[in-house]
């Protein structure tokens, strides 16, 4: 599909329609309600003009082709609440009944851009929540009585709504014991625990005041747009700026991964080839205190947000920053160390395709499996665009990875893990396929206009011609479905694990900026808040100050070559394992909104090679292996455990109870550990002992493995169409 000229086509209709919303005229906004005794958020100017424009984008480009009315207005009113308080630990019944007043009229506000109903709300729950946390400090230093047979209903999402603060109360008074019996239970002092629970909320409180505008748009807008599908998404600039980081699996700032620890930024890793890393003066666990941008003067930072700091040490490739840092060990009240540093492009390794080479013996004859671990279909577009020839891809690593595995390792068969890879970029999908097949479709796309478009790789040769397998479970879903479906339809490889996620749907990134007149940027820059206490604009705004975010919208499904939707069903592998994860909570058919699933015509592609002959016996022979597995077994106990534990909403406060059901369960655990780790001739452990990374056993991985042993045994039984035989020795 040419996804270039289409979503260019879309901006010029886009740009009309944004720019013609601004212009006309619309009903102001409504004064937002007074919630006393907590500082009020509210919405600003940029806010409002994007609700407007996503509602417009929605109804007129969104697969879905839905309209925004009362019963959409009805839905996202619940998912606001439920996203705010799940567990009914906040809100009272009286809140409830005076948020109704909003259940009909969201959708009619949204259009006008008016977001007083939903930050009302917000400002109510952070009252609430601000009133729970005083009363939990001031219940911390309570005497307890760890003996009673009292119990703590932690999930009361199926309770009805608290009708007074005292039901409440009740509720948070039994949290903090359950919090301090967890503490006892570590081996603390009493006096100890009673000062780390109450630095624990008093660390929350401060949070919590903290919140702005920004959060709490975000909030709302994902209760909006998952109530039109799951896979619309809105992003605030922050999290947009955090979404296409992790697309292209690289930043530019310093290369160091920060956590915030007691109103204070602490470096809790330096990440391998940065800044940070080649100048050695920082180390995980050192405090930063105060930021400047080149020569510029220090700002002090402790206290606040993270991602506001963050902003302050990011910048970009080959600028200055100073950092005012405590080093690890020393007090707070030490004398500061000034570090300087240069600003660079990260790339994140860790996060990107890896490979390891492992030997297995099927029926007396060894095999070298080469296992390529891929996280994401991830790309480094604005480098591609910037002309940058080593720009970081999934095709190009996976590449790279291949050659070393057949030129160095010699392997005899490879295998793709892509479990736990939700996806990512399509046109690395295709691109990917591509090295295993030579040319031909790969997916099929079918747009909101009905329009069935077919995406092929159009490179000739592939890079791998042997043996060849995909690991694949529920979390594999979207790009990962779509490389698994082609290799299965082409008959290509082995595609092994558990049923996959299910996500046929594929979206567009808008950025919101790029589609507005700069006159109207200006036009917004004037009118936005300069209040810093309720937004996060800075005063006297400019057009270059505002950024309005993005929206990954869903525009198109996509199907397989041979004309089936993963939507809902998925991938079914060919040699099935149980699922580690729990197949009714997780997955696309768990989601109220979803798509349906669907089928359209075949495309015209040529398969491979006939494995059905094949599948069979690697079926029979995986099933009687996890009939003996001792992993398998417990992973069934594990599974049967979790369902009978689903429905249990409390736990008990009394001490010795607690401490022996835990004690059981630990003493479960070890003997399972040291049965398993007999079996591979490990010593055994004792409690507390530690396992060691290299102790660890992925039995998924080595049922995959012996599965793609039994296929390369047979491999006689097939004759794959690529010109050659799979390589077998």
């Amino acid at each position: 599909m040419d996804f270039k000229s289409f979503k260019e086509m879309l901006k010029r209709i886009f740009f009309v329609i944004f720019t013609a919303a601004v212009l006309a005229c619309h009903a102001a906004p409504k004064t937002q309600p007074i919630v006393e005794g907590v500082t009020n958020v509210k919405p600003d100017e940029q806010q409002q003009l994007v609700i407007k424009e996503v509602v417009n984008l929605i109804e007129s480009y969104n697969y879905k082709k839905i309209q925004i009315n009362d019963s959409i207005s009805s839905i996202i009113l619940d998912k606001y609440i439920k996203s705010l308080d799940q567990g009914k630990n906040y809100f009272l019944a009286s809140d409830i009944k005076e948020f109704e007043k909003y259940r009909y009229t969201l959708d009619d506000d949204f259009k006008n851009g008016d977001l007083s109903g939903p930050f009302f709300i917000y400002n109510v729950y952070a009252k609430r929540l601000n009133e729970y946390f005083t009363y939990s400090l001031a219940q911390i230093k309570t005497k307890y009585d760890f003996n009673q047979t009292d119990s703590y209903v932690y999930d009361r999402e199926k309770q009805p709504w608290a009708t007074s603060s005292e039901a409440l109360n009740d509720t948070w008074k039994k949290r903090v014991k359950y919090e301090l019996i967890n503490l006892n239970l570590a081996g603390t002092a009493e006096a100890k625990n009673v000062e780390t629970l109450t630095k624990r909320y008093q660390n929350l409180q401060s949070q919590t005041s903290k919140t702005n505008n920004q959060d709490v748009f975000q909030i709302l807008m994902d209760a909006f747009t998952e109530s039109i599908d799951p896979h619309t998404n809105y992003f605030n600039p922050t999290n947009a700026a955090a979404f296409n980081e992790d697309m292209s699996r690289s930043f530019e700032g310093i290369g160091a991964r920060l956590q915030l620890e007691n109103e204070v930024v602490k470096i809790s890793e330096i990440i391998a080839g940065g800044p940070a890393f080649k100048g050695k003066q920082l180390s995980a666990g050192d405090r930063i205190i105060a930021v400047a941008q080149g020569d510029g003067e220090f700002v002090d930072v402790v206290g606040w947000r993270l991602d506001n700091t963050v902003s302050k040490i990011k910048g970009p490739k080959g600028t200055k920053v100073r950092l005012k840092v405590i080093p690890v060990g020393k007090e707070m009240s030490s004398k500061p160390v000034i570090i300087e540093l240069v600003r660079d492009k990260i790339v994140l390794e860790e996060t990107s395709a890896k490979k390891k080479v492992k030997t297995i013996n099927s029926n007396g004859k060894d095999y070298k499996i080469g296992i390529i671990t891929l996280p994401a279909f991830y790309a480094d577009f604005k480098a591609a665009n910037a002309g940058d020839k080593n720009y970081k891809s999934t095709t190009r690593d996976v590449r790279k990875l291949i050659d070393s595995l057949k030129t160095y390792d010699k392997v005899n068969a490879i295998v793709m893990d892509l479990r736990g890879n939700g996806g990512g970029s399509l046109v690395e999908a295709i691109s990917l396929t591509g090295l295993f097949i030579d040319r031909g479709p790969v997916v099929q796309v079918k747009d909101l206009r009905g329009k069935i478009e077919v995406d092929e790789d159009e490179n000739s040769g592939v890079t791998w011609d042997g043996p060849f397998g995909v690991m694949v479970d529920r979390l594999s879903a979207s790009a990962s479905e779509i490389f698994a479906g082609a290799i299965q339809d082409y008959g290509r490889g082995i595609i092994m694990g558990s049923q996959t996620y299910g996500k046929g749907t594929v979206q567009s990134s808008i950025d919101l900026n790029k589609l507005v007149n700069p006159s109207m940027l200006q036009r917004v820059a004037g009118l936005i808040s300069k209040d810093k206490t309720v937004g996060t604009s800075p005063s006297g705004a400019s057009p270059a100050d505002i950024n309005l975010g993005q929206i990954n919208l869903t525009m198109a499904k996509f199907y397989r070559v041979a004309g089936s939707s993963t939507q809902h069903k998925g991938v079914t592998p060919d040699v099935v394992f149980p699922s580690v994860y729990p197949m009714d909570k997780i997955g696309e058919d768990t989601e109220s909104s979803a798509l349906p699933w669907d089928v359209i015509p075949s495309s015209n592609f040529k398969a491979v090679a006939n494995l059905t002959p094949v599948k069979a016996q690697l079926v029979k022979n995986s099933e009687q292996r996890i009939a003996n597995s001792l992993d398998f077994k417990y992973l069934k106990q594990d599974i049967a455990d979790l369902k009978k534990r689903d429905n249990e909403v409390s736990v008990t406060l009394n001490e010795a109870k607690l401490k022996a059901e835990r004690d059981a369960q630990e003493a479960k655990t070890l003997a399972r550990q040291n049965e398993l780790r007999a079996l591979r001739g490990l010593p055994a452990i004792k409690k507390g002992d530690k396992i060691t990374k290299q102790d660890a056993f992925d039995f998924i991985e080595d049922e995959s493995l012996k599965v793609m042993g039994d296929f390369m045994q047979q491999s006689g039984n097939y004759v794959m169409n690529l010109g050659v035989m799979p390589k077998n020795n």
